[in-house]
């Protein structure tokens, strides 16, 4: 937050604001900071072994993967649940990547 209140005093554009506006600022980018170093931490922690992605995941091909499924494990409301996910399946079809890509 000191990070931020520097540079809004040396900002001759956030001089406009009011006080109010300018302590939200301040607020949502601590915030904002907070989270990412959580991921971070999350991230560094979790030790997932494959860089994947959702937005890599090819549904053009045909793996029997339930678009729908798919959709909702992406929104994350299984994990906010405290459920578990099992993904089951033949030898290097790409369960461990997938999992990574959930991450």
């Amino acid at each position: 937050m000191a990070k931020a209140f520097e540079e809004q005093r040396s900002s001759p554009d956030l001089a406009a604001l009011t006080f109010e506006e300018r302590i939200g600022i301040m607020a949502d980018r601590e915030a904002a900071e907070r989270d990412t170093k959580r991921m971070t931490a999350r991230l560094k922690f979790a030790a997932l072994r494959q860089n994947a992605c959702v937005e890599d995941i090819d549904l053009r091909i045909p793996r029997g993967i339930d678009r729908a499924l798919l959709a909702r494990l992406v929104a994350g409301d299984w994990i906010s649940r405290h459920n578990n996910l099992a993904i089951t399946g033949p030898c290097g079809v790409g369960k461990s990547w997938l999992a990574c890509a959930l991450g």
